[in-house]
């Protein structure tokens, strides 16, 4: 894992795996989904949504098409086609000193991308349990 948080999760969707997901997380990491309506806090927990995420987002067509990097923080803008629908959304996410990512948070339009994204994380979320 490198030790820019960014970096490893560009290497992780690009690799289409969570494997790395453990050593690149805070213990303290904090969810924000766009379908949830409460922030979703723990490593454990964040670790299963960018999981399932990274099976419902990983296709051919996904792509980041912009980046804004500040120190310990940056915005992701990606773009992909899922069931038809145009999807685009931002990854928003900070990380501590130690290159740990404390929050990540995830906004998505158009509406039709939201309703088609929780059907698929709570299938994901749901099996994965």
């Amino acid at each position: 894992m490198s030790n820019d948080p960014i970096a490893a999760w560009h290497q992780l969707v690009e690799s289409d795996s969570a494997d790395g997901l453990d050593a690149l997380l805070d213990d303290t990491a904090v969810f924000h989904s766009p379908v949830v309506h409460t922030p979703q806090v723990g490593k454990q927990v964040t670790r299963a949504y960018l999981a399932a995420a990274l099976q419902v987002f990983g296709n051919d067509t996904f792509r980041y098409v912009r980046e804004l990097r500040g120190e310990r923080d940056a915005v992701l803008e990606f773009e992909l086609e899922l069931d038809g629908i145009h999807i685009n959304g931002v990854d928003m996410l900070q990380w501590n000193d130690a290159g740990k990512i404390t929050e990540f948070k995830v906004m998505l339009r158009p509406l039709k991308a939201v309703n088609l994204i929780h059907q698929k994380m709570a299938a994901m979320l749901q099996a994965g349990r």
